[in-house]
């Protein structure tokens, strides 16, 4: 009796089993026959119902990847020459270029006295700057209404920030035709940024690049490279530590106020604030150990580019930054270069090239503007970075003031590819 039992235990488990695979083998033909052999996918809707969407697996990754349209990014620090090179994107017509458009996000994170209010909000401004470049990567230029003090009407701005450094923001459906697109001359007659028109600008463009010099690190933006619906490429953009320091004490007066002092009277002031050049060097030297390490979300997004090599034959290094981005090189981008290094037209912004030669002597002029014990001090705080990226110290005054022999070794960083 107990085996008849057993047996027929075994009997309704097989059965069992016979029913459920029959089941099974008949519902995944359902779903493929509906979906004719499309994967389908659950999704939960608004109203807690369950749903199967199919979707084409061709379909799946191809929009995502989008690998004709290059995001490019110049990573930089303030005062390194990036206006310079993101000119030589801007003046691309296939390039929708933004100059610091995370001014406006930094903007929001700020007290009164323009600092950073707690450690916490550090951190949320890292991550509201990601947000907004993939955003913005994506032509969404309403997210961008977060920001931006006061906040837009219908969904128009007089408050964007340098939006006469974009040519695209100066240009047709943006603002009017202009004979000469000027910064000045685009702020004067078209003050107002339609966002809804930017965003549809944006579209019609072939690639986009942005350029910031308020994001502390490369490993900051490891999402936005990790991001399989951006191709994006990283230009870092890096300066000897003592010509940027140079830089902001000429730039920023209330800022760098004490190093003024001390750089034009010898004597050291107690309220100096050493972080200010330790933070250049701290951030320089661990996006640059980022790059060279070569991790595996970096390759072929990452190119480390030097100021002074730009300075010293700069439509050799642009063509190299668009070899290196994918991009097709441009008439407009060679005749810009040709103008604006060879001392026949007005400097652009801060920087002051004149001939290749003369812009390479211009790339270390801060030598004769800084004072030897300023540059003794930031070369002790900041050897491990003049040694990663090839830049002599000196030790003297003589050596410091002999403009004629270089501090800029000759080193070739090739892109990680």
């Amino acid at each position: 009796m107990m085996e008849c039992s057993w047996k027929a235990v075994l009997l309704l488990a097989f059965a069992s089993l016979g029913i459920q695979y029959t089941a099974i083998k008949s519902l995944r033909t359902v779903f493929k026959g509906s979906c004719h052999e499309i994967p389908c996918l659950q999704r939960e809707t608004k109203d807690n119902t369950t749903r199967f969407v199919c979707e084409d697996p061709s379909n799946l990754h191809a929009p995502l990847q989008q690998q004709s349209r290059k995001h490019i990014i110049i990573f930089a620090t303030t005062r390194s020459g990036s206006s310079f090179l993101g000119q030589l994107f801007n003046q691309n017509p296939d390039i929708f270029y933004l100059f610091e458009p995370l001014y406006h996000v930094q903007q929001a994170f700020t007290n009164s006295s323009g600092r950073i209010q707690k450690q916490i909000d550090r951190r949320s401004l890292l991550g509201a700057y990601r947000d907004l470049l993939r955003n913005l990567y994506d032509c969404d230029f309403y997210f961008l209404e977060n920001y931006i003090k006061p906040a837009p009407k219908d969904h128009k701005t007089t408050s964007f920030f340098r939006r006469g450094a974009s040519n695209a923001l100066c240009s047709p459906p943006l603002c009017e035709q202009l004979q000469i697109i000027d910064e000045y001359l685009c702020s004067t007659k078209c003050r107002t940024v339609n966002l809804t028109l930017a965003s549809k600008s944006c579209h019609t463009y072939k690639h986009m690049a942005i350029k910031t010099v308020r994001i502390p690190e490369i490993n900051d933006i490891r999402t936005l490279a990790e991001d399989p619906r951006l191709n994006l490429k990283i230009i870092h953009l890096v300066r000897d530590p003592r010509g940027i320091l140079a830089s902001r004490i000429s730039t920023f007066i209330d800022q760098y106020r004490a190093w003024k002092i001390w750089n034009s009277t010898g004597r050291k002031p107690h309220t100096i604030d050493l972080s200010q050049i330790t933070s250049i060097c701290t951030d320089l030297s661990n996006s640059v150990n980022s790059g060279f390490s070569k991790p595996s979300w970096l390759k072929g997004k990452y190119m480390l580019v030097r100021y002074e090599d730009i300075a010293k034959d700069p439509v050799k290094k642009a063509k190299e930054m668009y070899h290196f981005a994918g991009l097709e090189w441009k008439a407009d981008v060679h005749r810009w270069i040709v103008q604006n290094t060879n001392g026949s037209v007005a400097p652009f912004g801060n920087f002051k090239f004149t001939t290749c030669r003369n812009s390479a002597e211009t790339a270390e002029n801060w030598r004769l503007h800084l004072c030897y014990d300023i540059v003794r001090t930031l070369q002790d705080v900041c050897n491990m970075t003049l040694s990663q990226l090839g830049y002599q110290v000196v030790d003297s005054v003589l050596q410091l003031k002999n403009i004629s022999h270089s501090l800029v070794e000759p080193r070739t960083f090739l892109p990680f590819i």
